[in-house]
């Protein structure tokens, strides 16, 4: 069996959780990979054998997507050459994680394709959506990379096509503790808007992961460093908590390891504004701004000794087996239909 695994490289997650669930594919299974999208900061580690520009969202730096620069650098006809050219004959099934040219070219080819994704839970009716709902919002969720089978990744699982957040193994293999100072990772704000924040509360220790930086550096009690994963991960294991955007990947470690968690939300960013309704239905504190207002709030949260419990020991197996399981039914339903269809002609 030979599958095609296409990943979205816009932001780090989706790179992140194929780092851990390919191998699990590849016990049995050969494996190639796409990746599209232009802003991941995390390195796959494992060889590619596509590479298109996508569709990407770019971020700006007021906390949320830059929609002018995110309109700019799109180039439909590009992206419309890719899709008709991406070879997919050799392939038995593709798995997708939000990749739009594989996900059109199955549309079109009428190739197997199955989501494994965090953005295809959000389609479940019983996953928690933001009380004013945007349609255009949904709809775009729907059709950028639009599947009709798969499996999803949530904070919980809201459904039995749900499954709970693929943790990395290096923070599994590891015992937290807690040092003096908190992590934070919100790319959709400029360094010069933390940092003016932050410093206000300069009995707290902060180290900002940032994308626009490549030099670290430092400001009062406010400590600056480029983004790196290794680095990342190291002080997300012993830092007291983390303050970031409401995706899904860093949000979901932090519960893992069992640390305080804030999260301010993208503006105008579907899936984050899902998540955070999630999130505040587990009782993680959210905010909607990174603000002087806002400052009495985050100086609760880190007076506050509550910790959110959540367990994501499951195995990535699990959904490996079921997508595995469920390709080879619909195999075998196939052929079953093909015969009796032969039969009646």
């Amino acid at each position: 069996m030979k599958i095609l695994y296409a990943i979205q490289a816009t932001g780090n997650g989706h790179i992140t959780r194929a780092k851990e669930l390919i191998p699990y594919l590849q016990k049995n299974i050969e494996v190639d990979v796409l990746l599209s999208g232009t802003s991941a900061d995390v390195e796959l580690g494992l060889p590619v054998r596509f590479y298109f520009k996508g569709l990407s969202f770019v971020f700006g730096k007021n906390g949320g997507i830059n929609f002018w620069k995110t309109i700019l650098q799109m180039n439909f006809w590009r992206f419309l050459k890719d899709v008709k050219q991406l070879p997919l004959k050799e392939y038995d099934f593709v798995i997708n994680d939000f990749e739009p040219v594989s996900a059109w070219a199955c549309i079109l080819r009428k190739k197997h394709c199955i989501a494994m994704s965090h953005q295809y839970s959000l389609l479940n009716k019983n996953t928690p959506k933001p009380k004013n709902k945007i349609r255009l919002s949904h709809l775009i969720l729907k059709y950028y990379a639009p599947v009709s089978v798969g499996y999803g990744f949530h904070f919980k699982p809201y459904a039995s096509s749900i499954y709970t957040p693929v943790i990395q193994k290096e923070l599994k293999s590891i015992n937290p503790i807690k040092k003096n100072y908190f992590v934070v990772y919100l790319p959709a704000f400029e360094d010069k808007k933390i940092i003016s924040v932050l410093s206000k509360l300069y009995k707290t220790n902060w180290i900002v992961f940032s994308k626009h930086t490549k030099e670290k550096y430092q400001i009062g009690n406010v400590k600056v460093r480029p983004i790196s994963s290794k680095k990342f991960n190291k002080k997300l294991i012993n830092c007291r908590g983390v303050l970031c955007g409401a995706g899904f990947e860093t949000p979901s470690e932090a519960l893992y390891l069992k640390k305080k968690l804030l999260v301010i939300p993208m503006k105008n960013q579907y899936e984050q504004q899902c998540n955070a309704e999630a999130l505040k239905d587990m009782g993680v504190p959210v905010i909607y701004d990174l603000n002087q207002k806002n400052l009495k709030l985050i100086e609760d949260w880190i007076k506050s000794k509550k910790i959110i419990k959540a367990d994501y020991s499951e195995s990535p197996q699990k959904v490996i087996n079921q997508i595995i399981i469920d390709y080879i039914k619909k195999i075998s339903d196939d052929k079953r239909i093909h015969r009796f269809n032969s039969a009646t002609t």
